[in-house]
């Protein structure tokens, strides 16, 4: 048997799993904790990943490997390969102002003519930016720039500083791939845009070479081939083998909504990124910061674990009897309010019960993400099924909601670590020179029962919010 493994180096973990090539059958899996915050010293992950692979088994019998990874996220290197400072993760919001002086400086009808995309807090430019202007000695210090899936390559690969790797330093040896270069706002159709990196950094840096799909980073010193990495979207679409017409909804740390289509896109409003996935293709997509941590601060705040949470939710009416809840509670990407709070409206004595909020929780939630459904379509996608996938997903009042909710037929694909399978598929890609067409495993599509009034209502609250 001829064996795979793929990694999902998420925000809050890192998630291993070793496939049969030919299959795609899982063999073996393993996980480890990341850190909480916003910002992370780059070696936790590599701890995190050398666990998940000895939870898994370690890596006997592994003939290539590929890593998926949280996007954006701003890892900086020294000349000798150092970190120079914890990395700054994507949904640290510090970076706002930054944004805001970039797109002063440059517009936005430019930049998502030259990158897809319109600077956010989220975005690695933006980073850069922050630490120009706040930490301009770290700046100055930079020789490289890296993304999280691209320094864990780099490290598995055997590149490090001089006494922690058995190749050194060697800078120039960095890679990436499309989809997460795609999400610096320093990289379009024509590469590597240089001088809006040196705009945001201050000056020219080290950036990693851009793979192709299908295309080898290398091997690590043991001689197991080592494939791109992605972005963790295009990680997920890749596990999913998502095709036109579907339409991925994620409820993980963030919640995203993308598709995969032939044609880049370019919002100049930035509502939409025009990222690129992991088949050389493109991946419109939208993030909002807000996503399963509201289920987790509802259900604290009701003193539920989330199955009870489900089920006071499923007691409430569609609707929640009038309550609603703008759930911005870490700020907000999507719409672009870093600063905004989240907030309560309509409750009165009849409505102000455990149900009526759990429900307002689950539906605040999809809300968010329909109003990132109408986006992506605005930019041509056609949206023929929703596949929602991530922890929050196998909620049972999640998927009533979102029945009701979204106004495209649901399809909820059997639990699974979509973003690690991705990075598996992709790592048999490389190892066969062909793309895998394992099979997903998913349920019958829930029937659409539109309740417009719902979101009529998170309108009026968004509004005066």
């Amino acid at each position: 048997m001829t064996l795979v493994a793929g990694v999902d180096s998420s925000t809050q973990s890192c998630k291993v799993v070793i496939r049969d090539a030919a299959t795609g059958a899982l063999v073996r899996s393993g996980r480890a904790p990341h850190p909480d915050g916003t910002e992370v010293d780059p070696a936790a992950w590599w701890g995190a990943l050398l666990t998940a692979f000895a939870g898994a088994g370690g890596f006997d019998g592994v003939d290539a490997i590929s890593i998926a990874g949280q996007q954006h996220g701003m890892v900086v290197l020294d000349a000798d390969g150092r970190v120079i400072r914890d990395a700054l993760l994507w949904n640290d919001t510090r970076s706002a102002r930054a944004a805001r002086d970039l797109i002063d400086e440059v517009g936005a009808p430019a930049y998502a003519e030259r990158t897809g995309v319109v600077p956010v807090a989220s975005f690695t430019a933006t980073k850069l930016r922050w630490l120009r202007d706040a930490e301009p000695a770290n700046a100055a210090r930079v020789a490289a720039v890296a993304l999280p899936h691209d320094w864990l390559t780099w490290r598995l690969r055997g590149f490090g500083p001089e006494g922690e790797s058995p190749l050194g330093p060697d800078l120039a040896e960095l890679t990436t791939d499309r989809s997460d270069a795609s999400g610096t706002a320093y990289w379009g159709a024509d590469g590597y845009d240089r001088d809006l990196l040196v705009r945001a950094l201050g000056h020219d840096a080290v950036l990693p070479r851009v793979l192709g799909p299908g295309e080898p980073a290398g091997r690590t010193p043991d001689g197991i081939l080592v494939g791109p990495g992605a972005g963790d979207n295009a990680g997920a679409a890749l596990g999913l083998d998502a095709a036109s017409g579907d339409v991925v909804v994620s409820i993980g740390t963030s919640g995203t909504v993308f598709a995969v289509t032939d044609s880049p896109v370019a919002d100049a409003s930035g509502t939409v990124a025009g990222f690129a996935d992991a088949t050389g293709r493109f991946l419109p997509l939208i993030a909002t910061l807000n996503a399963a941590r509201v289920l987790d601060a509802t259900a604290g705040l009701l003193g539920v674990d989330h199955a009870e949470l489900g089920r006071l939710a499923l007691e409430a009416e569609p609707g929640a009897s009038g309550a609603v809840l703008v759930p911005y509670f870490e700020g907000e990407r999507t719409p672009n309010l870093p600063d905004a709070t989240a907030s309560f409206s309509g409750l009165t004595l009849a409505n102000t019960t455990r149900p009526s909020i759990a429900r307002a929780a689950v539906e605040g939630l999809l809300c968010g993400l329909a109003d990132g459904l109408d986006a992506v379509r605005g930019q041509g996608v056609d949206a023929q099924r929703i596949l929602l996938i991530g922890g929050a997903a196998q909620n049972p009042a999640v998927q009533v909601a979102a029945t009701q909710v979204f106004d495209v037929p649901v399809v909820v694909p059997a639990p699974g670590e979509y973003v690690a399978d991705g990075a598996a598929r992709q790592a048999a890609w490389v190892l066969t020179g062909r793309r895998p067409a394992w099979p997903i495993e998913s349920g019958a599509p829930f029937a659409v029962d539109a309740r417009p009034e719902i979101r009529r209502r998170y309108a009026e609250a968004q509004a005066s919010a």
